[in-house]
């Protein structure tokens, strides 16, 4: 059998392309594996929501494979590839004639479509996963959304893999990267890492730990990642530059693995949310850091004591800031937490472990 796998790689900046590099030579150790070949026996097309995936797409449709929807929302991704009429049509599809009105006004307000709830809630995946032979999760949530409007399709579970540590990040050089940012070598450390986007809930954390900073100085947070959205850089700017914040557009790999290692916990917030499983959130709790995370169906899977669970919605920024409070004033709790997560992500998580559902779904897909 040979296997086709189509996915944007390294140096795309993206989480897919980092995900796709750490499996490929995993499911290559298994089997004949080849990247975007022109013929195949089955095809491993990795897609997500953003325009990097267009030609992957396209050919998912045109040869269908094996979809793995690393985001269970393509709206968005549909909004920045149709015109007018093709999105329309494409709307009605998905979701009847009686919704063409409200595909032209979601059109027409197209611009606030990262934060708007009514472009979450219409994933628009019916032809991608009607079309193709399986598709692959990584979480409950997303399972939901492919069933509910591909009700035949054959879904498959398969976790967001956990990159493998190569080279762990000693205790001192932790504390010499926290230094080298003006982080106090005492201070409980926070992190938020990623593309910044308005579903990341970022306004809301820098408030957040505004009102905990002022009670608990020795405090700080590290916000590292470039932002999508013009809009939301300009709306947080002034917040960036609060007190015992430390902000950082761009880390290389291995800054990104000091930076991990230097921060007490990781706050890795989704809404609305979109069928994803994050991976920095997966690498945080591998290396025994305390998560605080978005209360949603996509991470039902972890277990209630291996994270802190934030609500969304209008308690979310009361119900984050209890969970800062709490790991700040019972330092032991959180590492409790933490060595709870990493036994839960290195046994379910595990790169083997995935690999070898994946093969076997390709082997039982096959033409």
């Amino acid at each position: 059998m040979t296997a086709g796998f189509f996915s944007p790689l390294p140096p795309a900046r993206t989480g897919v392309a980092d995900y796709a590099a750490v499996l490929l030579p995993a499911l290559r150790r298994r089997g004949d594996l080849r990247t975007a070949p022109a013929r195949c026996d089955v095809a491993l097309y990795h897609l997500g929501n953003n325009n990097l995936h267009a030609e992957i797409y396209r050919r998912a449709l045109a040869q269908p494979g094996i979809v793995v929807l690393h985001d269970a929302v393509l709206h968005h991704f549909l909004l920045g590839q149709l015109d007018l009429g093709h999105y329309r049509e494409e709307f009605v599809y998905n979701y009847g004639a009686w919704h063409r009105d409200l595909a032209e006004e979601l059109w027409r307000s197209r611009a606030g479509a990262a934060s708007d709830w009514r472009y979450f809630q219409f994933p628009m995946l019916k032809r991608i996963t009607t079309r193709s032979r399986a598709v692959i999760v990584h979480n409950p949530a997303a399972a939901q959304a492919v069933k509910a409007q591909a009700p035949e399709a054959p879904v498959i579970e398969i976790p967001h893999v956990l990159f493998p540590l190569r080279e762990p990040v000693t205790e001192a050089e932790a504390l010499r990267y926290r230094v080298s940012l003006g982080l106090p070598a005492g201070a409980f450390v926070f992190g938020l890492f990623g593309f910044l986007r308005e579903s990341k809930r970022l306004g809301n954390v820098l408030k957040t730990f505004r009102r905990l900073h002022r009670e608990r100085p020795q405090t700080a947070l590290l916000v590292a990642g470039a932002f999508v959205s013009t809009d939301l850089e300009r709306a947080v700017k002034p917040l960036l530059a609060g007190p015992g914040i430390v902000y950082r557009p761009y880390l290389s790999a291995r800054e990104l693995r000091r930076a991990f290692a230097a921060v007490d916990a990781c706050i890795n917030l989704r809404w609305p949310t979109a069928g994803e499983t994050s991976g920095i959130a997966i690498r945080m709790m591998g290396i025994g850091k305390p998560v605080l995370m978005t209360d949603s169906a996509e991470c039902t899977r972890f277990p209630e004591d291996a994270c802190l669970r934030v609500a969304p919605g209008v308690e979310e920024s009361d119900s984050l800031w209890t969970g800062m409070v709490l790991l700040t004033s019972l330092p032991e709790v959180g590492r409790s937490i933490g060595e709870r997560a990493a036994e839960h992500v290195r046994a379910h998580h595990n790169l083997e472990r995935v690999a070898e559902q994946y093969w076997t779904t390709l082997c039982e897909y096959r033409c």
